[in-house]
């Protein structure tokens, strides 16, 4: 048996303490759920292939992991647009043709990250990104760095619910 949590309870004056005990069974079950092989790489034409040792998405149970993309027109080294706007319509649509290969939509995004090479370019990305998730839109981090790959205006990368 497996020793979990042990914690303390009072109430009024008597006090007591409570172990919850699982046994092993249920670890070495629950390690299983994510073992190496529960995990499936998702991959697209439709979207630009990985810039170095990494894949497009990643399936783990439920759960999909999309890296980070930018605005390079799949199937080309090239930007859709010097621009951050044009960057960013790019972006979105790189990650929704990745959603789409692996049986989602910008409706099963829970959390996105954005980077950024200008947070001046915020206001612009905001607007083109609140297009493609007009209701409930996910939970998202946003960050200045000092460069992106290939001197991209900004990427996004997002977790998606299934």
């Amino acid at each position: 048996m497996a020793l979990c949590k042990a914690f303390t309870c009072t109430r009024s004056s008597v006090a007591f303490t409570k172990s919850v005990v699982r046994p092993a069974a249920v670890h070495r079950i629950q390690r299983a759920r994510m073992s190496v092989s529960a995990k499936q790489v998702v991959s697209t034409e439709d979207a630009p292939a990985a810039l170095g040792p990494y894949s497009q998405a990643i399936k783990a149970g439920n759960t999909l992991y999309v890296s980070g993309q930018i605005g390079i027109v799949p199937g080309t080294k090239d930007f859709a647009s010097d621009g951050v706007e044009g960057q960013t319509e790019q972006v979105m649509k790189n990650m929704g043709a990745i959603l789409k290969a692996a049986g989602a939509d910008y409706s099963n995004v829970v959390k996105t990250t954005i980077l950024l090479a200008d947070m001046a370019d915020f206001a612009t990305v905001n607007g083109i990104y609140g297009k493609f998730f007009p209701e409930d839109p996910p939970a998202r981090a946003t960050f200045a760095v000092k460069t992106l790959p290939l001197n991209a205006k900004v990427e996004i990368e997002c977790i998606a619910a299934l």
